[in-house]
Formats: structure tokens, C-alpha cells, sequence
């Protein structure tokens, strides 16, 4: 089966600024610990998978990482929006969960604990001040970190990211699903494609 997905995300987690999990380092939150608890928010702009079109559908990727990326035992959860129908649901949670290959059947080899797939309303607000909501889960606003210029601050070609370029930033709000609970700090966007058929040397996707 083949399946690609195209949009734009926000993401959120407890990592003090800048989150060190896209270059494999030690999660460090503001209070000293040593996890990553986060969140991100997808709308799929254009996606399939096979015949299931998924163009439209937003949906929440829940992680906890224990320690460094590439030392596993992550727990990852999925929330899709209400207004998606079933079939489309099944087809994401086929893809986030590993099940048909890709980067994320590639990332599945570092999953401890899959938590499951819920529903509920999710979405993502642009403009210049975007944010994330899971209703009665997770709500978080993202603010980007500017350079000298005022332009965004971005991080290319790390060792793990949901996009080969993206926006970095602070996020605020609070988040409580599938048993993870967390104080938002740190943020990221951009614009993402992820494919069944990954192009030579595209960038991996990070849960």
C-alpha cells in the first residue's frame, strides 16, 4: 500500500528552549528533568492512503520520550479530528503507528508503548501567532524566536525533524492526554511531506 501526507504543523513540548531531541540530545524541561513530553498538531492540506482520501483531516501526535531519541521506549498517541470519518481515522492510525511503512515505520523501531488512537476536535490557527487545540486535552500558542533581522529562527538538517527545515519558537499552555501531562516551553513549525516513497535523502520524520 502506498500513502503520502502534505500540510502544515505546530508542535509543542515540556523541553526548555530549544528542544534538544531533533539532534538526539538529553530532553532538558525548565525544571531540570530529563523527558520530552509533547505534542503535534497536523493538517493534512493533500494526503492518501490508496484510495482513502485524507485532505482536510487534522490530527494530534502525542509523545513521551524518555531520554535521548535513538535510546527508544517512546510512548506516542494518536487523536483525530471528529469531523474526519472512520475510514480516514483507520488509515492514520495505520500510518502513525508504523503499520505501512514510511518514516514512520522507520521511527516505529524506537516505540515502547503505542497508547492508542481517540477522537476528538482537534486544529491549528496560523497567522502570526499560531497555536494548537485538542479539545479538552491540550491547548498551546507558539511564538517564533527572531533573528537580528526579525525574521524566524530555523533549524536545518537535524538528525530528526518532522520537516529538512523548521521554525523555532517558545509555546505556553498546558496539555493532559493519554496520561501525559505537561507545561509547554518550547515550539516549532513548518510546512511537512511525509510519503510511503521517500525521496533519497529526504529528512526523517521525528514523533
Amino acid at each position: 500500500m502506498s500513502w503520502t501526507i502534505s500540510g502544515t504543523y505546530v508542535a509543542g513540548c515540556s523541553c526548555a528552549v530549544l528542544c534538544s531531541c531533533p539532534y538526539d540530545g538529553q530532553p532538558r524541561d525548565t525544571q531540570g528533568g530529563t523527558e520530552c513530553l509533547g505534542t503535534a498538531v497536523f493538517h493534512v492540506t493533500d494526503g492518501n492512503l490508496d484510495d482513502v482520501d485524507l485532505s482536510g483531516v487534522d490530527f494530534a501526535f502525542y509523545n513521551h520520550f524518555p531520554s535521548n531519541l535513538t535510546s527508544g521506549n517512546w510512548k506516542v498517541g494518536l487523536v483525530v479530528d471528529t469531523a474526519a470519518s472512520d475510514e480516514q481515522a483507520d488509515a492514520l492510525e495505520r500510518i502513525l503507528s508504523g503499520r505501512e511503512g514510511g518514516p514512520f515505520g522507520q521511527l516505529s523501531q524506537f516505540y515502547g508503548e503505542y497508547l492508542g488512537m481517540e477522537r476528538s476536535k482537534v486544529s491549528l490557527t496560523d497567522g502570526e501567532r499560531p497555536g494548537l487545540t485538542v479539545e479538552g486535552r491540550t491547548e498551546l500558542s507558539y511564538e517564533p524566536l527572531t533573528g537580528t533581522d526579525g525574521s524566524p529562527t530555523k533549524i536545518r538538517n537535524a538528525m530528526f525533524g518532522f520537516a529538512p527545515e523548521f521554525e523555532v519558537g517558545r509555546t505556553s499552555g498546558r496539555s493532559d492526554a493519554f496520561g501525559l501531562s505537561y507545561e509547554a516551553s518550547y515550539g516549532e513549525t513548518a510546512e511537512y511531506v511525509f510519503s510511503s516513497e521517500e525521496a533519497e535523502g529526504a529528512s526523517t520524520g521525528r514523533a
